[in-house]
C-alpha cells in the first residue's frame, strides 16, 4: 500500500498515512482538525542496464537492424523488373554504339 504525505493548511504540520489507492484522501488534521491537502513527492527512479546515457539519445547514423536489408524494396531489380547487373550491361552496349 502506498504512503501518502499530507500537510495541514492551519498548523502546517506534515504527516504520513498508509492508505489504499481506492481510499478517499484525508480531509482533517489529526492535531488541530484543520483542512489538509496531499503533498506530491518525487518518485525514485533507478536506471538499470548497460549504459543509460548511451541509449538515451538518438544515434547520429541509423544502425542496420539484423535481418533487414538496405535495398529499396525491388530486390536488386531495375525499373522494368530486370536485374540491376543486366540493366547496367545493356546501358554499356548502348553507349558503345
Amino acid at each position: 500500500m502506498p504512503i501518502y504525505e499530507y500537510e495541514c493548511d492551519v498548523c502546517g504540520i506534515r504527516f504520513e498515512r498508509v492508505q489504499r489507492i481506492t481510499e478517499d484522501p484525508l480531509k482533517t488534521c489529526p492535531d488541530c482538525g484543520g483542512h489538509v491537502h496531499r503533498v506530491l513527492q518525487p518518485v525514485g527512479i533507478i536506471f538499470k542496464g548497460s549504459g543509460f546515457y548511451v541509449t538515451d539519445h538518438r544515434a547520429t547514423s541509423p544502425t542496420a537492424v539484423p535481418g533487414e536489408s538496405k535495398s529499396n524494396g525491388n530486390n536488386g531489380r531495375g525499373k522494368n523488373g530486370e536485374k540491376a547487373t543486366e540493366s547496367a550491361k545493356s546501358g554499356d552496349t548502348a553507349k558503345a554504339d
